[in-house]
């Protein structure tokens, strides 16, 4: 009897990993295809709100694929797998610092309508992230984190649209700036977030 339950609890198991693979592989490719659309718009906007948000796009579909690594392995690979993806984040952190300081020496007047279009795309397509990850949010540190990663690209979107408006009213790049200061400052919160996290687990296992 008790093996039978063994058995039946492994294959319960298998099945939720290959329904977290399968999410994991649809929010992967949905970062991907949003990152090439986002990144020309920040480009054609001039955009530093838009810009980070669609790098940082570039960035979750690395964790992603990073979760999926991990998925199928032990409690150590699946530590390593968040202590990466907690660097990925605090290095995009500093990247839209680096854009914030650029824009506020060299910046000009962004398009807010370019701005407020991909801004709601982006929100949209995130939005459809979370609501994959949602369920699987509190399976294992690994999935936490990834969840943690689409939860701060839902904020990051909503920092967007507030941006293109406050651009469209005012006709100054400064609540562009604004934003991407705050964006900045959540990335590299989460990444310290994701560390401390997933330090012990990785000593531990």
């Amino acid at each position: 009897m008790d093996d039978c339950c063994s058995k039946k609890g492994d294959a319960l198991e298998e099945l939720a990993a290959k329904g977290r693979r399968g999410v994991l592989i649809t929010v992967l490719a949905i970062n991907l295809v949003m990152f090439i659309a986002e990144f020309g718009a920040g480009i054609a906007a001039r955009s530093t709100a838009l810009m980070a948000d669609s790098v940082d796009m570039l960035g979750d579909a690395s964790v992603y694929a990073l979760s999926l690594y991990a998925l199928s392995r032990g409690p150590r690979w699946k530590a390593g797998a968040s202590m990466c993806k907690g660097g990925i984040i605090l290095l995009f952190g500093a990247w839209i610092v680096a854009e914030v300081v650029d824009k506020l020496l060299h910046g000009t007047t962004p398009l807010p309508s370019l701005m407020a279009l991909f801004g709601t795309i982006a929100l949209v397509a995130n939005l459809v992230c979370l609501r994959l990850l949602w369920s699987h949010r509190h399976a294992d540190v690994n999935m936490g984190s990834t969840y943690e990663c689409s939860h701060n690209d839902v904020i990051a979107n909503i920092g967007v649209l507030l941006a293109a408006a406050g651009v469209r009213v005012t006709g100054s790049a400064r609540p562009d700036i604004l934003i991407g200061a705050l964006v900045a400052a959540l990335f590299l919160r989460s990444g310290v977030s994701v560390l401390r996290e997933a330090w012990p687990l990785l000593r531990h296992a």
